[in-house]
Protein backbone atom coordinates (compact mmCIF):
# COMPACT_ATOMS: atom_id res chain seq x y z
CA UNK A 1 0.00 0.00 0.00
CA UNK A 2 1.40 3.05 -1.23
CA UNK A 3 1.85 6.33 1.27
CA UNK A 4 -0.66 8.78 -0.24
CA UNK A 5 -0.65 12.68 0.02
CA UNK A 6 -3.35 15.44 0.27
CA UNK A 7 -1.75 17.99 -2.37
CA UNK A 8 0.60 15.31 -4.13
CA UNK A 9 -2.17 12.79 -5.16
CA UNK A 10 -5.59 13.50 -4.12
CA UNK A 11 -6.38 17.70 -4.11
CA UNK A 12 -4.62 18.69 -6.84
CA UNK A 13 -2.53 19.22 -9.47
CA UNK A 14 -3.30 22.77 -10.59
CA UNK A 15 -3.07 21.87 -14.52
CA UNK A 16 -4.34 22.25 -17.63
CA UNK A 17 -6.81 19.91 -19.08
CA UNK A 18 -8.28 17.77 -20.19
CA UNK A 19 -7.07 14.79 -17.84
CA UNK A 20 -4.96 14.32 -15.26
CA UNK A 21 -3.34 10.90 -16.36
CA UNK A 22 -2.65 11.65 -19.94
CA UNK A 23 -1.68 15.45 -19.29
CA UNK A 24 -0.50 16.13 -16.04
CA UNK A 25 1.26 12.99 -15.81
CA UNK A 26 2.65 12.75 -19.14
CA UNK A 27 3.96 16.46 -18.20
CA UNK A 28 5.70 15.41 -14.71
CA UNK A 29 7.15 12.64 -16.87
CA UNK A 30 8.81 14.98 -19.62
CA UNK A 31 10.13 17.38 -17.01
CA UNK A 32 11.71 14.84 -14.82
CA UNK A 33 13.21 12.84 -17.85
CA UNK A 34 14.83 16.05 -18.93
CA UNK A 35 16.27 16.27 -15.50
CA UNK A 36 17.73 13.18 -15.23
CA UNK A 37 18.91 13.76 -19.09
CA UNK A 38 20.39 17.06 -17.64
CA UNK A 39 18.90 19.31 -19.94
CA UNK A 40 16.94 19.16 -22.63
CA UNK A 41 17.16 17.02 -25.67
CA UNK A 42 17.95 17.29 -29.66
CA UNK A 43 15.36 14.52 -30.09
CA UNK A 44 13.21 11.93 -28.12
CA UNK A 45 10.75 9.82 -29.03
CA UNK A 46 7.51 8.60 -27.01
CA UNK A 47 7.04 4.71 -27.77
CA UNK A 48 3.57 3.40 -26.66
CA UNK A 49 2.56 0.05 -25.84
CA UNK A 50 -0.28 -1.10 -28.38
CA UNK A 51 -2.31 -2.49 -25.74
CA UNK A 52 -2.34 0.48 -23.25
CA UNK A 53 -4.54 3.48 -22.95
CA UNK A 54 -2.00 6.21 -23.80
CA UNK A 55 -1.15 4.70 -27.40
CA UNK A 56 -5.31 5.13 -28.20
CA UNK A 57 -5.67 8.42 -26.77
CA UNK A 58 -2.58 10.13 -26.65
CA UNK A 59 -3.48 12.97 -28.83
CA UNK A 60 -7.27 13.59 -28.16
CA UNK A 61 -6.07 14.27 -24.44
CA UNK A 62 -2.81 16.29 -24.66
CA UNK A 63 -0.10 14.37 -23.71
CA UNK A 64 1.90 15.27 -26.81
CA UNK A 65 1.68 18.64 -25.84
CA UNK A 66 2.35 18.03 -22.27
CA UNK A 67 5.32 15.46 -23.16
CA UNK A 68 7.01 18.02 -25.12
CA UNK A 69 6.06 21.21 -22.61
CA UNK A 70 7.43 18.88 -19.25
CA UNK A 71 11.02 18.18 -22.08
CA UNK A 72 10.74 21.95 -22.83
CA UNK A 73 10.77 23.19 -19.05
CA UNK A 74 7.73 24.69 -19.43
CA UNK A 75 4.89 25.55 -16.52
CA UNK A 76 1.62 23.61 -17.36
CA UNK A 77 -0.12 26.46 -16.86
CA UNK A 78 2.10 28.15 -19.29
CA UNK A 79 0.17 30.03 -22.06
CA UNK A 80 2.52 28.28 -24.31
CA UNK A 81 1.56 24.55 -23.36
CA UNK A 82 -1.02 24.78 -25.92
CA UNK A 83 2.25 25.36 -29.03
CA UNK A 84 4.53 23.01 -26.89
CA UNK A 85 4.82 20.94 -30.37
CA UNK A 86 5.27 24.16 -32.71
CA UNK A 87 8.13 25.45 -30.05
CA UNK A 88 10.04 22.21 -29.82
CA UNK A 89 10.29 22.20 -33.32
CA UNK A 90 11.68 25.90 -33.27
CA UNK A 91 14.03 24.91 -30.57
CA UNK A 92 15.51 21.98 -32.61
CA UNK A 93 13.83 19.24 -30.68
CA UNK A 94 12.69 16.73 -32.53
CA UNK A 95 9.39 14.93 -31.07
CA UNK A 96 7.80 11.68 -32.09
CA UNK A 97 5.53 9.02 -30.78
CA UNK A 98 5.26 5.69 -32.35
CA UNK A 99 3.37 2.43 -31.04
CA UNK A 100 5.64 -0.76 -30.48
CA UNK A 101 5.40 -3.90 -27.60
CA UNK A 102 6.98 -2.44 -24.33
CA UNK A 103 7.67 -6.10 -22.53
CA UNK A 104 8.24 -4.29 -19.45
CA UNK A 105 5.08 -2.00 -19.64
CA UNK A 106 3.11 -3.03 -16.41
CA UNK A 107 0.83 -0.19 -16.72
CA UNK A 108 -2.02 1.45 -19.37
CA UNK A 109 0.21 4.64 -19.15
CA UNK A 110 3.59 3.15 -19.49
CA UNK A 111 5.71 4.97 -21.94
CA UNK A 112 9.45 4.59 -23.03
CA UNK A 113 11.12 7.70 -23.96
CA UNK A 114 14.80 7.76 -26.14
CA UNK A 115 16.34 10.68 -25.86
CA UNK A 116 19.59 12.23 -27.17
CA UNK A 117 21.06 15.17 -25.54
CA UNK A 118 23.22 18.23 -27.05
CA UNK A 119 25.79 16.10 -26.17
CA UNK A 120 25.29 13.13 -27.75
CA UNK A 121 24.18 11.14 -24.94
CA UNK A 122 21.65 8.92 -24.92
CA UNK A 123 19.14 7.94 -22.20
CA UNK A 124 16.52 5.77 -22.27
CA UNK A 125 13.75 5.69 -19.62
CA UNK A 126 10.45 4.27 -18.73
CA UNK A 127 7.93 5.73 -16.53
CA UNK A 128 4.26 5.43 -16.29
CA UNK A 129 1.23 8.02 -15.09
CA UNK A 130 -0.62 5.99 -12.61
CA UNK A 131 -3.43 8.43 -11.63
CA UNK A 132 -4.61 11.96 -10.69
CA UNK A 133 -0.94 13.09 -12.21
CA UNK A 134 0.92 10.72 -10.03
CA UNK A 135 3.74 9.14 -11.90
CA UNK A 136 6.23 6.45 -11.59
CA UNK A 137 9.48 6.06 -13.19
CA UNK A 138 10.58 2.29 -13.40
CA UNK A 139 14.12 2.51 -15.31
CA UNK A 140 16.38 4.84 -16.19
CA UNK A 141 18.69 3.37 -18.83
CA UNK A 142 19.11 -0.30 -18.03
CA UNK A 143 18.83 0.61 -14.11
CA UNK A 144 15.47 -0.30 -12.58
CA UNK A 145 14.49 2.34 -10.13
CA UNK A 146 11.38 3.81 -8.64
CA UNK A 147 11.60 7.30 -8.50
CA UNK A 148 8.21 9.07 -8.03
CA UNK A 149 8.31 12.79 -7.92
CA UNK A 150 8.38 13.62 -4.60
CA UNK A 151 11.94 13.86 -3.82
CA UNK A 152 15.39 15.50 -4.72
CA UNK A 153 16.11 12.49 -6.45
CA UNK A 154 20.52 11.82 -6.96
CA UNK A 155 21.02 9.13 -9.32
CA UNK A 156 24.87 7.50 -9.65
CA UNK A 157 26.41 5.34 -12.04
CA UNK A 158 29.84 3.73 -11.03
CA UNK A 159 32.25 0.89 -10.47
CA UNK A 160 31.00 -0.99 -7.45
CA UNK A 161 34.18 -0.15 -5.66
CA UNK A 162 33.28 3.74 -5.99
CA UNK A 163 30.92 3.18 -3.30
CA UNK A 164 31.59 4.07 0.29
CA UNK A 165 33.42 6.86 -1.31
CA UNK A 166 30.25 8.10 -3.07
CA UNK A 167 28.18 7.24 0.07
CA UNK A 168 30.25 9.34 2.00
CA UNK A 169 29.82 12.34 0.09
CA UNK A 170 25.96 12.08 0.10
CA UNK A 171 26.12 11.19 3.95
CA UNK A 172 27.65 14.24 4.58
CA UNK A 173 26.00 16.52 2.33
CA UNK A 174 22.92 15.42 4.70
CA UNK A 175 19.40 16.10 3.55
CA UNK A 176 18.73 12.36 2.89
CA UNK A 177 15.02 11.21 3.57
CA UNK A 178 16.12 7.67 3.75
CA UNK A 179 19.48 5.51 3.41
CA UNK A 180 20.52 5.36 0.27
CA UNK A 181 19.98 2.35 -1.76
CA UNK A 182 22.46 0.34 -3.86
CA UNK A 183 21.99 -1.75 -7.01
CA UNK A 184 25.47 -3.71 -8.58
CA UNK A 185 25.77 -6.13 -11.08
CA UNK A 186 28.93 -7.35 -13.28
CA UNK A 187 31.00 -5.29 -11.42
CA UNK A 188 28.93 -2.20 -11.57
CA UNK A 189 26.20 -0.13 -9.58
CA UNK A 190 23.97 2.57 -9.05
CA UNK A 191 23.56 4.55 -6.05
CA UNK A 192 19.92 6.14 -5.32
CA UNK A 193 19.70 8.79 -2.43
CA UNK A 194 16.36 10.88 -2.12
CA UNK A 195 16.84 13.69 -0.40
CA UNK A 196 14.69 16.89 1.31
CA UNK A 197 16.60 19.75 -0.70
CA UNK A 198 18.93 19.93 -3.73
CA UNK A 199 22.71 19.30 -3.51
CA UNK A 200 25.00 22.28 -3.74
CA UNK A 201 25.34 23.52 -7.42
CA UNK A 202 28.85 22.08 -7.14
CA UNK A 203 28.54 18.71 -5.80
CA UNK A 204 27.23 16.83 -8.58
CA UNK A 205 30.70 17.73 -10.77
CA UNK A 206 32.98 17.01 -7.30
CA UNK A 207 31.39 12.73 -7.40
CA UNK A 208 30.87 12.99 -11.58
CA UNK A 209 35.21 13.05 -10.69
CA UNK A 210 35.72 10.85 -8.47
CA UNK A 211 37.51 7.58 -9.31
CA UNK A 212 35.07 4.81 -10.56
CA UNK A 213 32.39 7.57 -11.03
CA UNK A 214 30.61 7.12 -14.75
CA UNK A 215 27.35 9.78 -14.13
CA UNK A 216 25.55 12.02 -11.47
CA UNK A 217 21.50 12.01 -12.39
CA UNK A 218 19.71 14.53 -10.43
CA UNK A 219 15.64 15.40 -11.05
CA UNK A 220 13.69 17.72 -8.78
CA UNK A 221 10.44 16.94 -7.72
CA UNK A 222 7.36 17.63 -9.33
CA UNK A 223 5.10 17.61 -5.84
CA UNK A 224 5.98 18.42 -2.42
CA UNK A 225 8.37 16.81 -0.70
CA UNK A 226 6.90 13.68 1.63
CA UNK A 227 9.41 14.19 4.92
CA UNK A 228 7.08 12.12 7.79
CA UNK A 229 4.77 9.12 8.18
CA UNK A 230 1.53 8.59 7.63
CA UNK A 231 -1.46 9.15 10.72
CA UNK A 232 -3.51 6.28 9.59
CA UNK A 233 -4.00 4.26 6.60
CA UNK A 234 -7.28 2.90 6.62
CA UNK A 235 -10.87 4.72 6.78
CA UNK A 236 -10.72 2.61 10.37
CA UNK A 237 -7.93 4.19 11.46
CA UNK A 238 -9.18 7.64 10.55
CA UNK A 239 -12.41 7.56 11.70
CA UNK A 240 -10.91 6.18 15.09
CA UNK A 241 -8.46 8.53 15.03
CA UNK A 242 -10.84 11.39 14.81
CA UNK A 243 -12.75 10.13 17.39
CA UNK A 244 -10.30 9.67 20.05
CA UNK A 245 -9.23 13.36 19.45
CA UNK A 246 -12.37 14.86 19.36
CA UNK A 247 -11.77 16.36 16.05
CA UNK A 248 -13.48 16.68 12.35
CA UNK A 249 -12.68 14.76 9.18
CA UNK A 250 -11.51 17.99 8.09
CA UNK A 251 -8.73 18.35 11.21
CA UNK A 252 -7.87 15.04 10.96
CA UNK A 253 -7.08 15.07 7.09
CA UNK A 254 -5.13 18.54 8.09
CA UNK A 255 -3.38 17.01 10.73
CA UNK A 256 -1.67 14.02 8.39
CA UNK A 257 -1.08 16.20 5.81
CA UNK A 258 0.98 18.64 7.89
CA UNK A 259 2.97 15.80 9.48
CA UNK A 260 3.51 13.91 6.09
CA UNK A 261 4.84 16.72 4.29
CA UNK A 262 6.81 18.13 7.56
CA UNK A 263 4.90 21.38 7.22
CA UNK A 264 2.97 23.70 9.52
CA UNK A 265 -0.97 23.44 9.46
CA UNK A 266 -1.09 27.05 8.34
CA UNK A 267 0.93 26.31 5.18
CA UNK A 268 -1.61 23.34 4.30
CA UNK A 269 -4.56 25.31 4.69
CA UNK A 270 -2.72 28.26 2.47
CA UNK A 271 -2.25 26.06 -0.43
CA UNK A 272 -5.61 24.22 0.42
CA UNK A 273 -7.03 27.90 0.30
CA UNK A 274 -4.94 29.05 -2.96
CA UNK A 275 -6.57 25.40 -4.80
CA UNK A 276 -10.27 26.90 -3.32
CA UNK A 277 -9.43 29.47 -5.48
CA UNK A 278 -8.27 27.91 -8.56
CA UNK A 279 -11.60 25.77 -8.34
CA UNK A 280 -13.54 28.85 -7.55
CA UNK A 281 -11.99 30.45 -10.93
CA UNK A 282 -12.76 27.82 -12.96
CA UNK A 283 -16.48 27.63 -11.78
CA UNK A 284 -16.74 31.17 -12.63
CA UNK A 285 -14.93 30.79 -16.22
CA UNK A 286 -17.25 27.95 -16.84
CA UNK A 287 -19.91 29.75 -16.09
CA UNK A 288 -19.18 33.23 -18.31
CA UNK A 289 -19.74 33.61 -21.95
CA UNK A 290 -15.72 33.77 -22.90
CA UNK A 291 -15.01 30.01 -22.96
CA UNK A 292 -11.94 27.99 -24.90
CA UNK A 293 -13.41 25.91 -27.07
CA UNK A 294 -14.00 21.91 -26.55
CA UNK A 295 -13.49 19.32 -28.96
CA UNK A 296 -17.27 17.88 -29.30
CA UNK A 297 -19.22 19.78 -27.20
CA UNK A 298 -20.72 23.56 -27.24
CA UNK A 299 -21.32 24.87 -23.76
CA UNK A 300 -24.08 24.42 -22.11
CA UNK A 301 -23.38 25.29 -18.12
CA UNK A 302 -24.47 29.03 -18.24
CA UNK A 303 -27.40 28.50 -19.81
CA UNK A 304 -28.67 25.39 -17.08
CA UNK A 305 -27.38 27.95 -14.32
CA UNK A 306 -29.45 30.68 -15.82
CA UNK A 307 -32.80 28.63 -16.53
CA UNK A 308 -32.32 27.75 -13.17
CA UNK A 309 -31.78 31.30 -11.85
CA UNK A 310 -35.14 32.07 -13.83
CA UNK A 311 -37.39 29.47 -12.83
CA UNK A 312 -37.71 27.52 -16.09
CA UNK A 313 -36.95 24.36 -14.64
CA UNK A 314 -39.08 21.70 -13.46
CA UNK A 315 -37.50 21.46 -9.95
CA UNK A 316 -34.00 23.31 -9.81
CA UNK A 317 -32.33 24.19 -6.38
CA UNK A 318 -29.26 24.27 -4.85
CA UNK A 319 -29.14 20.69 -6.43
CA UNK A 320 -29.22 21.70 -9.97
CA UNK A 321 -26.87 24.89 -9.39
CA UNK A 322 -24.24 22.49 -8.29
CA UNK A 323 -24.32 20.59 -11.27
CA UNK A 324 -24.07 23.05 -13.27
CA UNK A 325 -21.10 24.73 -11.35
CA UNK A 326 -19.59 21.39 -11.86
CA UNK A 327 -20.13 21.16 -15.70
CA UNK A 328 -18.73 24.30 -15.71
CA UNK A 329 -15.69 23.61 -14.76
CA UNK A 330 -15.68 20.45 -16.95
CA UNK A 331 -16.23 23.01 -20.00
CA UNK A 332 -12.76 24.90 -18.88
CA UNK A 333 -11.19 21.57 -18.69
CA UNK A 334 -12.70 20.56 -21.76
CA UNK A 335 -10.74 23.90 -23.23
CA UNK A 336 -7.24 22.93 -21.83
CA UNK A 337 -8.27 25.64 -19.47
CA UNK A 338 -6.64 25.77 -15.78
CA UNK A 339 -8.50 23.53 -13.35
CA UNK A 340 -7.65 21.57 -9.88
CA UNK A 341 -7.86 18.17 -10.60
CA UNK A 342 -9.79 16.66 -7.46
CA UNK A 343 -8.87 14.09 -7.53
CA UNK A 344 -8.21 14.01 -11.68
CA UNK A 345 -9.05 16.29 -14.15
CA UNK A 346 -12.03 13.71 -15.30
CA UNK A 347 -13.40 14.21 -12.28
CA UNK A 348 -12.35 18.27 -11.42
CA UNK A 349 -16.05 19.54 -11.72
CA UNK A 350 -17.63 17.59 -8.91
CA UNK A 351 -15.90 18.76 -5.60
CA UNK A 352 -15.62 22.74 -7.26
CA UNK A 353 -19.22 22.14 -7.75
CA UNK A 354 -20.60 20.98 -4.16
CA UNK A 355 -18.05 23.60 -2.33
CA UNK A 356 -18.19 26.28 -4.32
CA UNK A 357 -22.03 26.19 -4.27
CA UNK A 358 -21.76 25.69 -0.50
CA UNK A 359 -19.28 28.60 -0.13
CA UNK A 360 -21.15 30.98 -2.14
CA UNK A 361 -25.15 30.08 -0.88
CA UNK A 362 -24.50 29.17 2.48
CA UNK A 363 -22.20 30.56 3.20
CA UNK A 364 -18.89 28.93 4.01
CA UNK A 365 -16.32 31.04 5.13
CA UNK A 366 -12.97 30.69 3.69
CA UNK A 367 -11.77 28.43 6.53
CA UNK A 368 -14.57 26.38 6.60
CA UNK A 369 -14.36 25.65 3.09
CA UNK A 370 -11.03 24.95 3.05
CA UNK A 371 -11.80 22.28 6.03
CA UNK A 372 -14.17 20.50 3.94
CA UNK A 373 -11.75 20.47 0.91
CA UNK A 374 -9.60 18.28 3.67
CA UNK A 375 -12.26 16.22 4.67
CA UNK A 376 -13.41 15.46 1.33
CA UNK A 377 -9.25 15.06 0.16
CA UNK A 378 -9.37 12.68 3.22
CA UNK A 379 -11.68 10.50 1.69
CA UNK A 380 -9.90 10.33 -1.03
CA UNK A 381 -6.51 9.00 0.41
CA UNK A 382 -8.50 6.02 1.37
CA UNK A 383 -9.34 5.88 -1.82
CA UNK A 384 -5.87 6.18 -3.08
CA UNK A 385 -4.32 4.14 -0.98
CA UNK A 386 -6.52 0.82 -1.34
CA UNK A 387 -7.11 1.15 -4.91
CA UNK A 388 -6.22 3.78 -7.41
CA UNK A 389 -7.70 7.29 -9.26
CA UNK A 390 -6.54 5.56 -12.79
CA UNK A 391 -9.43 5.38 -14.89
CA UNK A 392 -7.67 3.24 -17.32
CA UNK A 393 -7.28 0.63 -14.18
CA UNK A 394 -10.96 0.35 -12.95
CA UNK A 395 -12.93 2.30 -14.40
CA UNK A 396 -14.96 5.68 -13.98
CA UNK A 397 -16.12 4.91 -10.73
CA UNK A 398 -12.86 5.54 -8.94
CA UNK A 399 -12.38 8.86 -10.91
CA UNK A 400 -15.80 10.90 -11.10
CA UNK A 401 -17.22 7.95 -8.49
CA UNK A 402 -14.47 8.76 -5.85
CA UNK A 403 -14.85 12.52 -6.50
CA UNK A 404 -18.47 11.78 -5.60
CA UNK A 405 -17.41 10.08 -2.41
CA UNK A 406 -15.40 12.98 -1.32
CA UNK A 407 -18.06 15.63 -2.10
CA UNK A 408 -19.94 13.75 -0.40
CA UNK A 409 -17.90 13.68 2.67
CA UNK A 410 -17.31 17.40 2.78
CA UNK A 411 -21.10 18.40 2.49
CA UNK A 412 -21.28 16.36 5.91
CA UNK A 413 -18.52 18.42 7.37
CA UNK A 414 -19.26 21.44 6.38
CA UNK A 415 -23.23 20.51 7.77
CA UNK A 416 -21.46 19.98 11.13
CA UNK A 417 -21.65 15.86 10.91
CA UNK A 418 -19.18 13.42 12.66
CA UNK A 419 -16.42 12.18 11.08
CA UNK A 420 -18.06 8.59 10.82
CA UNK A 421 -20.86 9.87 9.20
CA UNK A 422 -18.91 11.54 6.46
CA UNK A 423 -17.18 8.36 5.72
CA UNK A 424 -20.73 6.57 5.62
CA UNK A 425 -21.88 9.16 2.97
CA UNK A 426 -18.84 8.73 0.78
CA UNK A 427 -19.11 4.39 1.49
CA UNK A 428 -22.60 4.89 -0.46
CA UNK A 429 -21.68 7.13 -2.80
CA UNK A 430 -19.33 4.88 -4.06
CA UNK A 431 -22.10 2.01 -3.94
CA UNK A 432 -23.90 3.62 -5.93
CA UNK A 433 -21.58 4.71 -8.83
CA UNK A 434 -19.68 0.87 -8.19
CA UNK A 435 -18.82 -0.66 -11.80
CA UNK A 436 -18.96 2.36 -13.85
CA UNK A 437 -17.12 2.06 -16.81
CA UNK A 438 -14.86 4.97 -18.88
CA UNK A 439 -16.00 5.17 -22.31
CA UNK A 440 -15.11 8.39 -23.53
CA UNK A 441 -16.95 9.54 -26.96
CA UNK A 442 -13.89 9.56 -29.52
CA UNK A 443 -11.50 9.54 -26.50
CA UNK A 444 -11.75 13.32 -25.04
CA UNK A 445 -12.84 14.00 -22.05
CA UNK A 446 -16.03 15.40 -22.69
CA UNK A 447 -19.08 12.66 -23.15
CA UNK A 448 -19.96 11.51 -21.01
CA UNK A 449 -17.77 13.02 -18.57
CA UNK A 450 -19.43 16.57 -18.19
CA UNK A 451 -22.86 15.29 -17.44
CA UNK A 452 -21.10 12.22 -14.88
CA UNK A 453 -19.68 15.28 -12.75
CA UNK A 454 -22.91 17.22 -12.54
CA UNK A 455 -24.69 14.12 -11.24
CA UNK A 456 -22.25 13.38 -8.69
CA UNK A 457 -22.28 17.03 -7.76
CA UNK A 458 -25.62 16.86 -7.00
CA UNK A 459 -25.95 13.52 -5.54
CA UNK A 460 -23.23 14.54 -2.63
CA UNK A 461 -25.83 16.84 -1.47
CA UNK A 462 -28.55 13.59 -1.41
CA UNK A 463 -25.72 11.25 0.40
CA UNK A 464 -25.56 13.55 3.08
CA UNK A 465 -28.79 13.74 3.88
CA UNK A 466 -29.21 9.93 3.93
CA UNK A 467 -26.75 9.68 6.38
CA UNK A 468 -27.23 13.08 8.35
CA UNK A 469 -30.74 12.03 8.38
CA UNK A 470 -30.40 8.63 9.67
CA UNK A 471 -29.66 5.79 7.03
CA UNK A 472 -27.01 3.38 8.39
CA UNK A 473 -24.41 2.62 6.04
CA UNK A 474 -23.68 -1.74 6.83
CA UNK A 475 -20.61 -1.93 4.68
CA UNK A 476 -17.15 -0.01 5.93
CA UNK A 477 -15.58 2.54 3.69
CA UNK A 478 -12.69 0.31 3.29
CA UNK A 479 -14.77 -2.31 2.30
CA UNK A 480 -16.34 -0.63 -0.03
CA UNK A 481 -13.20 0.39 -2.15
CA UNK A 482 -11.82 -2.82 -1.98
CA UNK A 483 -15.00 -3.81 -4.05
CA UNK A 484 -14.69 -0.93 -6.39
CA UNK A 485 -11.17 -1.76 -7.16
CA UNK A 486 -12.10 -5.12 -7.50
CA UNK A 487 -14.75 -4.50 -9.58
CA UNK A 488 -12.66 -2.44 -11.77
CA UNK A 489 -9.86 -4.89 -12.67
CA UNK A 490 -12.27 -6.96 -13.87
CA UNK A 491 -13.81 -4.50 -16.30
CA UNK A 492 -12.35 -5.37 -20.27
CA UNK A 493 -9.83 -3.62 -21.39
CA UNK A 494 -12.25 -1.78 -23.75
CA UNK A 495 -14.32 -0.38 -21.11
CA UNK A 496 -11.45 1.19 -19.20
CA UNK A 497 -10.38 4.50 -21.02
CA UNK A 498 -10.08 3.12 -24.47
CA UNK A 499 -12.91 4.60 -26.56
CA UNK A 500 -13.26 1.13 -27.64
CA UNK A 501 -17.00 0.14 -25.84
CA UNK A 502 -19.78 1.38 -24.39
CA UNK A 503 -21.22 4.98 -25.74
CA UNK A 504 -18.05 5.21 -27.45
CA UNK A 505 -18.81 2.75 -30.03
CA UNK A 506 -22.62 3.87 -30.36
CA UNK A 507 -23.30 5.21 -34.13
CA UNK A 508 -24.27 8.75 -32.94
CA UNK A 509 -20.89 8.71 -30.74
CA UNK A 510 -18.78 7.87 -34.17
CA UNK A 511 -20.59 10.30 -36.32
CA UNK A 512 -19.66 13.37 -34.34
CA UNK A 513 -17.59 16.02 -35.53
CA UNK A 514 -15.13 18.01 -34.30
CA UNK A 515 -15.71 21.44 -32.97
CA UNK A 516 -11.73 21.78 -33.65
Amino acid sequence: MRTVTILNDVLGPVMRGPSSSHTAGSFHIGRMARDLLGGEPTSATFVFDPGGSLAQVYRQQGSDLAFAAGLLGLSITDDAFRQALDLAAERGLDVRFVTEALPDADHPNAVEIRMVGRDGERLDVLAKSIGGGAVVFDRVGPWPVHLSGDAYEVLVEMDAQAEAVVRRYLVDAGRLLAEPSVLARDGEALLHARRGEALDADLPSLIEDLPGVHRVRTASPVFFVRRGKPLFSSAAEMVSLAEEDGLSLGRVGLAYEAGLLGLPESDVLAEIGRRFEVMQGSVHRGLSADLPSMQLLRPSARAIYEAESEGGLPTGGMHTRAAARAMAVMHVNGGMGVVCAAPTAGSAGVIPGTVVTMAEEWPLQRREAALALLAASAIGLVVASRATFAAEVAGCQVEIGAAGAMAAAAVVEAAGGSPRQAADAAAIALQNTMGSICDMVQGVVEIPCHTRNAAASSSAFVCADLVLGGYGNPISLDETVDAVYATGKMLPRELKCTALGGLAVTPSARAMCRLR
